[in-house]
């Protein structure tokens, strides 16, 4: 047998491996069919129930909460986690994510919030209604059909059934309505919402600056640049993992750029993707510095671009969200040629997008020492236009509303 028909085989095992799981899974979720409807009751998740309280999910149960206090509301919020010492306010219920805790809150709940997909094997009821946020504004790296030949077929699987639950996708931007059909496999309603996470960037970024700062031990009128690197995952064609390689940034050296272009004293905040931090206590760069700052525990990606004067990313998303509150952008990707063989063709040709970027220190450390704001402001302007941006810190309310619809059995 050779190489190609061992990894066929491989592959199919697994994947009837997995499906035999699902489907002793979907057991518990009928048995709790016993249980009724809580129409008021939402069941809320981030990053596969790795995250703790953040992205779309948290905006949204903020805004909840307000009309609970104001008693405009009585939801009661239940929160699935893998890690049960993540915190979260008191009014919401933190459930530690098992299989038959899983199936009982997500059985008896009217609404559904996710931000990722639900567990393979999940069942929805037909008086339940499950929103979508998924987890970024626009994106770079592809996912779903994008991907082409490198999707593996147990994430067609399971993206499929998942899209097959899924009531609404939230959209923040013409470009997400017309990608998001092939890039999450789904066939539903898209609602032009805004992004919830995208709210506080928009209205509460001053208040939200000064926090991070006392709350991470930092002056005042310290700088920040935030440096996330993007998810990367296994192949599913076998057992997922979720991987990180070394990084190659030179710290000092991009504390100096910024300090010789920018002026003030600079820290670099790295935060890992949720699904890899939750896998680790501290990141291991290999650099020792009092600048250098790990935040991949903190929970909230958004509360941290908020708090940010700059934004480092080799792939991820978020670098549009920095764009949005016109902090300066910058991509450093030292694998590009590997990264796309491994995962596709990336959504955008890096010459497409409005930041600079470099694939190696020496580009990047150039990059930052002619920045030139005013030119890097009109040209995000002008990307956001194109691509039909809509985000206007309304984006919680709206979904809130769509929430109160449901719960009071209106369409």
């Amino acid at each position: 047998m050779g190489d190609r028909a061992k990894w066929h085989l491989s592959e199919e095992i697994y994947i009837a491996k997995r499906k035999s799981k699902a489907f002793f899974h979907s057991l518990a979720f009928y048995m709790c069919r016993i249980f009724p409807v809580k129409q008021n009751k939402v069941a809320m998740w981030t990053f596969e129930c790795d995250g703790g309280y953040g992205c779309n999910p948290k905006y949204v149960a903020e805004e909840l909460l307000r009309r609970n206090r104001e008693k405009a509301g009585d939801y009661s919020i239940v929160w699935l986690v893998n890690d049960n010492t993540k915190e979260f306010p008191k009014e919401i219920r933190k459930v530690r994510n098992t299989l038959w805790n899983r199936a009982y809150h997500l059985s008896t709940a009217g609404i559904w919030v996710g931000n990722t997909r639900t567990f393979y094997g999940t069942r929805k009821r037909r008086n339940q209604c499950y929103i979508q946020t998924w987890h970024a504004v626009m994106g770079i790296k592809p996912i779903g059909r994008y991907r082409g030949s490198l999707l593996p077929k147990m994430a067609y699987i399971v993206s499929r059934y998942d899209s097959s639950l899924i009531d609404y996708v939230l959209s923040g931007s013409k470009w997400c309505d017309d990608t998001y059909r092939d890039g999450l496999l789904y066939d539903g309603a898209i609602l032009k919402t805004g992004t919830p996470r995208c709210d506080v960037l928009l209205n509460e970024r001053q208040e939200t600056y000064r926090r991070v700062r006392k709350e991470c031990h930092i002056s005042q009128d310290a700088k920040v640049l935030l440096y996330a690197p993007t998810f990367r995952g296994g192949s599913q064609r076998g057992k997922r993992t979720v991987e990180t390689e070394k990084i190659g940034l030179d710290f000092e050296r991009l504390i100096q750029g910024l300090e010789r272009r920018f002026g003030g004293t600079w820290y670099v905040f790295v935060r890992l993707h949720p699904q890899l931090a939750a896998k680790m206590e501290r990141i291991q760069t290999g650099q020792a510095s009092s600048r250098l700052v790990d935040v991949s525990q903190r929970p909230d990606m958004n509360e941290l671009i908020a708090g940010a004067d700059g934004f480092l990313t080799d792939y991820s998303s978020a670098i549009f969200e920095a764009a949005m509150a016109k902090i300066p952008g910058f991509i450093y990707a030292d694998d590009l040629e590997d990264y796309v063989k491994n995962r596709g063709k990336l959504m955008f040709e890096m010459e497409e997008l409005p930041f600079l970027w470099a694939a190696d220190n020496d580009g990047l450390e150039e990059n930052i020492l002619k920045f030139d704001r005013k030119k890097y402001e009109q040209d995000v302007t002008e990307f956001l236009k194109r691509a039909g941006n809509r985000e206007d810190g309304k984006a919680s309310v709206r979904v809130a509303q769509l929430i109160q619809k449901r719960r009071d059995g209106r369409r």
